[in-house]
């Protein structure tokens, strides 16, 4: 018999069980039942047709079960927690948050430098399910739901996106009205750039904005952000802030870069998406 194991997993109070196993038929009849599975790759299974999986594992013994864990979220289709703060939950935004978000963007201050807004609660949450699997489900990093840890509510986004002509991911964040004031952006921009540095492993991040945006640019001054020259995209000048990875963080990302061949998740894992 080839390789099997049935790994019990629990998180965020959901329970299951991860499948994984190198028996590509019977991996197809486990998908087929609902179940979360994970084929394994061997040198006896390489060519054979991995249509329909997202994902899948070399040398499955070797996987942390934070990983784990992670995979079968992702494959069950339930938002990864990024980081608590003292005060906040960062998650991945689910279609569900669409109709919160349009009561964040009533207020002309917050939706004045957001872009990309779109028209309905259900195109936010089409674009919502598209994000899942084009940013999260690819990058596995993205801009993130904001909940209030006290009371579960939405109070706005934050993370990091790509921008076209950068080579650095972009930090973003928007906090609802009702809670601006009380240095939760910074709070959670401060949490979110530490998980940054660490998991992702960026070297640097950027923050671009316009100029009269007074609160992001005081918020990127005390993240401790350098100023670079203003750039130009499309017709819009924006002022330029860079962070640097700190340097336990640099040496965390030169230390498993150089460990890649034998124990980094990257090679446990393959996108098939």
């Amino acid at each position: 018999m080839g390789y099997f194991r049935e790994i019990p997993i629990r998180t965020k109070g959901h329970q299951g069980v991860l499948y994984l196993t190198d028996d590509l038929t019977l991996a197809k009849a486990l998908r087929a039942e609902g179940k979360a599975v994970l084929p394994v790759r061997t040198a006896e299974n390489r060519t054979d047709d991995f249509c329909g999986f997202s994902y899948a594992v070399e040398e499955p013994e070797q996987l942390p079960e934070r990983y784990l864990c992670r995979m079968y979220e992702r494959l069950k289709g339930l938002p990864w927690e990024i980081v608590r703060t003292k005060r906040c939950i960062v998650r991945e935004m689910i279609p569900e948050d669409a109709a919160a978000f349009f009561r964040l963007y009533e207020d002309a201050s917050v939706a004045r430098f957001m872009k990309d807004l779109r028209d309905t609660v259900e195109a936010q949450e089409a674009y919502i399910e598209d994000y899942q699997k084009s940013m999260y489900g690819f990058y596995e990093f993205g801009v993130w739901t904001i909940l209030e840890k006290e009371s579960g509510e939405v109070i706005g986004k934050a993370g990091f996106s790509l921008r076209e002509g950068f080579d650095e991911p972009e930090l973003g964040y928007l906090i609802g009205e009702k809670w601006q004031g009380r240095g939760l952006a910074k709070e959670v921009c401060e949490a979110i750039l530490a998980y940054g540095f660490d998991e992702p492993g960026f070297d640097r991040v950027q923050i671009l904005t316009e100029e009269e945006n007074t609160a992001s640019v005081a918020l990127a001054k005390s993240l401790g952000a350098t100023e670079t020259l203003p750039v130009t995209v499309g017709a819009q000048k924006l002022r330029r802030f860079v962070m640097d990875a700190p340097s336990t963080a640099r040496t965390q990302i030169m230390g498993r870069n150089e460990d890649k061949n034998e124990n980094d998740d990257c090679k446990n894992r393959q996108n098939l998406g």
